[in-house]
């Protein structure tokens, strides 16, 4: 399941990049799926680590907790967490005792069988900065999900003519399933989008939050005005367009603080701010704390 490599992005003697690989994995698709016992020690094997590739997990027993970039995720029984790719992982756990089953896919094995482009960006549980990217789930939603996974896993062990096929049908039903546990587990808006306008601005958010800090920007780069970009994310994700915004720009920002070791005028420099006086401010007002307080506090082991 892994083959690391060093990423020259962040600390290189620490975290670790693992790619998704076909070959380990023993499947014909940037796919797969299995129990815990297939993959034991994966996740402790290395102390910090991301990969290129979505995972889920369904686990049945569960203890300990996730460093996922700078949230505390405690973990429980009967309880579906979903890690996006490119998100920082410190797993603290027993892997021993942990009973689940896994699904990991990449985006491109989605966006190259699925013929909605936008599929990974309507899950809302995907690139999610508000809400925690996981849930507890009921024993028979648990019981349902795992079956589905058995299924795709008898076709990646077995392939004939029409697996395939069948793969490429399960693993849509499957995320749509429990997408539609996720908005009833926090309440989240789930009605039938009218255009493809929120999709889009959070997609290009992942790519240009660096480059990009104002919803204008957005709204001229899509062709769309502010106010017709507001109402459709507002529609779909129940927040405004300046809100989700400002919470992946603060999510990003928090990820480089901690842990690529640059100072406040790199990290200023690095997102266009106009000075890192600006930058500071900014931080101050979304989370209450000074750069060196958030940065302390995440040292003493005090997280989001």
């Amino acid at each position: 399941m892994k083959t690391p490599q060093p990423d020259p992005l962040r600390c290189p003697g620490r975290l670790v990049y693992v790619p998704f690989s076909k070959t380990e994995c023993g499947t014909d698709f940037y796919v797969n799926t299995g129990h815990s016992r297939e993959i034991s020690g994966v996740l402790t094997e290395y102390e910090t680590f991301r990969t290129d590739f979505f995972e889920f997990f369904f686990f049945r027993k569960a203890r300990g907790y996730l460093l996922l970039e700078t949230r505390k995720l405690e973990l429980a029984d009967r309880m579906a967490l979903v890690v996006s790719p490119r998100q920082q992982q410190e797993w603290h756990v027993d892997e021993a005792g942990l009973d689940y089953d896994f699904l990991i896919f990449r985006d491109d094995f989605l966006q190259t069988f699925v013929a909605d482009k936008f599929f990974t960006y309507r899950l809302l549980y995907c690139y999610q900065t508000d809400t925690p990217p996981c849930l507890p789930l009921a024993e028979a939603q648990l019981s349902d999900y795992c079956a589905l996974l058995a299924r795709m896993k008898a076709e990646l062990l077995h392939p004939v003519a029409d697996s395939y096929h069948l793969i490429v049908s399960l693993l849509p039903y499957l995320l749509m399933l429990l997408n539609r546990a996720y908005a009833a587990c926090y309440a989240l808006p789930f009605d039938v989008p009218r255009d493809n306008h929120a999709f889009l601005f959070k997609e290009l958010l992942e790519r240009h939050i660096r480059q990009m800090q104002r919803v204008g920007e957005y709204a001229d780069r899509m062709r769309v005005s502010r106010a017709a970009l507001n109402r459709s994310v507002k529609a779909q994700f129940g927040v405004s367009a300046a809100h989700l915004l400002k919470q992946r720009l603060l999510a990003a920002l928090k990820s480089e603080w901690l842990f690529s070791g640059c100072n406040v005028n790199q990290l200023a420099d690095m997102f266009r701010f106009s000075d890192a006086s600006h930058l500071m401010r900014f931080f101050k007002q979304q989370t209450g704390k000074t750069l060196s307080q958030y940065r302390q506090d995440y040292r003493d082991g005090i997280y989001d």
